[in-house]
């Protein structure tokens, strides 16, 4: 059954694709909480509000400027919850492509994005993707948008996807090798790895969660630690086992993801010459005057 929210979003799609314009050079602005709008470019926030929540259907449909915490509370309403880290809002997440701490169970934030109205560089609104799971077909240009810290266009609303609550969310520590339990325990939502402890998180019935700390010899804490800096890395999975042996720096990293977070930036190697002449040719097809989110580079903008 679907369940149409009280509120609705507070500007129509076609009134934030006239705010957007079609000339001037134009910056989305969200909750500041993963960057903001551009320094010195003119800024429009997306449409905001919860349109509906189907929870038969597992999806839900709001503005891209609502703020996330908003949607996860109304959806913990309907036992469902959506795999976007909390804080900032859901367009911001989508844009910078921020993935929850529930990758590896629940896969990247990509996947979480069914359909959108998004609004290009002609001041145009434009639909992407479907408004169900099993509906999509076609190019996804919505996992193109995903990422694109808003060089591609501005998301305006989303369909989300989202999954049931699990009866049990529990976090525990060892000393054991994380790489270790990656291969031997069964389905772990996250394992988070600083070079020296190991904290893992396992969802499921109360039983089963019980089960399977007591054979891993597994200590059960409040939650996962606190991450040690804004910046995220992004590495092979395979390679994480080689940060202990980087200078010395705190770091934290989500094993069989390759997401690290840090103190400091990531030390980048130049782009790919094939990588960059593929993302110019996007980008100049989608906003060839260059008037979105100018300055902005998804290939230098943090880990997906």
């Amino acid at each position: 059954m679907g369940l149409t929210m009280g509120s609705s979003m507070d500007r129509t799609l076609d009134e934030f694709a006239a705010i957007v314009g079609t000339t001037d050079p134009v910056s989305i602005e969200g909750a500041a909480s993963r960057g903001g709008a551009v320094d010195g470019v003119r800024a429009v926030r997306a449409p905001r509000g919860i349109v509906r929540i189907d929870a038969a259907e597992m999806v839900v449909e709001c503005g891209a400027g609502t703020a996330v915490d908003d949607v996860q509370q109304a959806l913990a309403e309907v036992g469902q919850t959506v795999s976007i880290p909390a804080g900032g809002t859901v367009g911001g997440a989508l844009a910078c492509g921020a993935s929850d701490t529930t990758r590896l169970a629940h896969g990247p934030v990509r996947d979480v994005l069914l359909q959108t109205h998004f609004v290009g560089a002609q001041g145009k609104v434009t639909k992407a993707g479907g408004p169900t799971v099993k509906n999509v077909s076609g190019f996804d240009l919505c996992r193109l948008l995903v990422g694109s810290l808003g060089t591609l266009g501005f998301l305006g609303d989303v369909i989300l996807r989202t999954r049931p609550v699990p009866r049990s969310t529990r976090w525990f520590t060892t000393q054991r090798d994380p790489f270790g339990l990656l291969a031997t325990v069964y389905r772990p939502v996250a394992i988070l790895w600083n070079g020296e402890t190991t904290w893992i998180r396992l969802d499921g019935e109360p039983g089963d969660v019980d089960a399977t700390a007591d054979a891993g010899g597994l200590v059960e804490v409040a939650g996962p630690p606190a991450r040690p800096g804004s910046h995220r890395w992004s590495l092979p999975p395979g390679m994480l086992g080689e940060l202990s042996d980087l200078p010395p720096g705190p770091f934290l990293a989500e094993i069989g993801v390759g997401v690290v977070h840090a103190a400091t930036p990531q030390p980048r190697a130049a782009p790919d010459p094939a990588v960059r002449a593929l993302h110019d040719r996007i980008k100049a097809q989608f906003d060839p005057s260059n008037r979105l989110n100018p300055g902005r580079d998804p290939l230098v903008g943090g880990a997906r």
